[in-house]
């Protein structure tokens, strides 16, 4: 398996080797089109100042002459008419050179061997140390018509600098690629930290430190990262708490039902008393039926995608016909509604919103003393939103509580919640379905005063 690091360290020395190249192909471009002319030139002006000075100079040794010429570094190709072609300098490592060439030039004429070199993508011409690759000129002697080739020695004259460039290039390509190794290890140590990090969050540990001090991307990853496993390890004991309380929450009935059951099957009990009893365990059965009912709820809510079927109704008659529905728990404690519901049109999901004013209602109904009062209000804010409060003179929620409210089974009074009934889920229910309608819901509550839900809903 290819690990991240070698292959980021192997696609860096694969670009280094294709730039280096692509580096050459454009640097023998330019020399073929540019420097390659420069440089016949210079080399036929070379080549015609020591064919000059030999015709200029009669009483010179040539053998001598052009063996000091060679020492400066040139080798030289000296033909003569009819004979045997003589060399000075270092040798050619390719002496073949066409007749028509010396013909041409032994007849009066410069041959550009350099400018004329065959050209090629890895074929620069400059270090050929080819007879082909040479400027030829001719030479009007005491020994007759001859012909004079000439080439700088890039051995003799670039030696030194030949060995200094090839050590400096193997040297930078070899410390390249180690400094790439190197560097490419500390590039992917952080996403190695990253990946132990979220091996030991699949194994349930959360409390991971990672280095959040880098400024690039990396660092950016590593605080998105934390962030993550933070979020993670809450919702881990949200889902923890979640199942404490549903087992709670069905244990009790149960264990209330299993025990009233087993009694029951004793004959010594009054009649009364199984009624009592019988009632309890319907009581209990109800409550056990009502939880399961909000759970699959909530369940449904928060993993069904494209949940909400919208159509416009009549917001002010829904909320009637649920106000009318729960007269019978209003009116037995003697609760005075309110309502102020001028006709508003709404495009929603008419279901869901019922759940919202049942749960809303009976939540109010559940807190508010015999004798007290809950308002309805439907007020429209602007063309693209309304609000709808409800408005109850009940026990209210106390400040440390109220930020909580929405919590699944969360219970502000443990002891009175009890006495009412409920299981902590019905306002979570309102939170949610208010937010598939892209709404919002505030609550605010003075203890022994009331509690005011607003509810801001889109119209379309």
């Amino acid at each position: 398996m290819k690990t991240l690091y070698l292959r980021f360290a192997l696609t860096t020395v694969c670009i280094m080797l294709v730039s280096g190249c692509l580096a050459f192909v454009l640097s023998n471009w330019y020399y073929q089109s540019n420097l390659k002319p420069y440089n016949d030139q210079k080399i036929t002006e070379i080549t015609q100042t020591i064919a000059n000075y030999y015709e200029n100079n009669k009483g010179l040794d040539f053998p001598n002459y052009f063996d000091h010429i060679a020492n400066l570094g040139f080798q030289i190709a000296y033909y003569q008419e009819g004979q045997k072609p003589v060399f000075f300098g270092r040798p050619f490592d390719e002496t073949s050179l066409p007749a028509s060439v010396i013909r041409e030039v032994l007849s009066g004429k410069t041959y550009h061997g350099v400018l004329r070199f065959p050209t090629g993508v890895f074929i620069t011409g400059f270090f050929d140390d080819a007879l082909i690759n040479t400027i030829g000129v001719p030479l009007h002697g005491i020994e007759g018509r001859s012909a004079l080739f000439v080439r700088p020695d890039i051995g003799t004259q670039f030696g030194e600098m030949r060995i200094f460039f090839s050590v400096l290039l193997l040297l930078t390509i070899g410390l390249s690629i180690l400094f790439v190794f190197i560097g490419t290890y500390y590039i992917v140590r952080p996403i190695r930290t990253l990946t132990k990090a979220t091996r030991k969050i699949a194994e349930g540990d959360f409390h991971i430190q990672l280095p959040v001090n880098r400024k690039d991307e990396l660092g950016i990853l590593a605080k998105s990262f934390s962030g993550m496993t933070a979020s993670i390890e809450q919702l881990e004991k949200m889902r923890q708490e979640f199942v404490s309380n549903v087992s709670h929450e069905i244990q009790s009935p149960l264990t209330s039902i299993q025990g009233f059951s087993k009694t029951l099957q004793s004959n010594d009990l009054p009649n009364e008393t199984k009624k009592q009893y019988l009632s309890i365990i319907e009581l209990e059965s109800e409550r056990l039926s009502i939880l399961s009912k909000q759970l699959l709820t909530l369940a449904s809510l928060e993993s069904e995608k494209n949940l909400l079927q919208r159509s416009p109704f009549d917001l002010a008659e829904q909320i009637n016909q649920v106000v009318t529905m729960l007269q019978w728990q209003w009116r037995a404690k003697g609760l005075a509604i309110e309502l102020d519901l001028p006709s508003t049109l709404i495009n929603a999901d008419a279901k869901l919103l019922y759940q919202v004013w049942i749960n809303l209602l009976t939540n109010g109904i559940k807190f508010t003393d015999e004798g007290g009062t809950i308002r309805f209000e439907i007020l429209p804010i602007s063309v693209e939103e309304i609000q709808v409060r409800v408005t109850d003179t009940g026990v209210g929620i106390s400040k440390e509580d109220i930020s909580h409210v929405f919590e699944r089974f969360y219970k502000t009074d443990k002891s009175r919640t009890n006495k009412v009934g409920g299981s902590g889920l019905g306002l979570s229910i309102v939170h949610k379905i208010i937010s598939l309608h892209k709404g919002s819901i505030q609550v605010s509550s003075v203890p022994q005063v009331g509690t005011t839900f607003i509810v801001t809903l889109p119209r379309l």
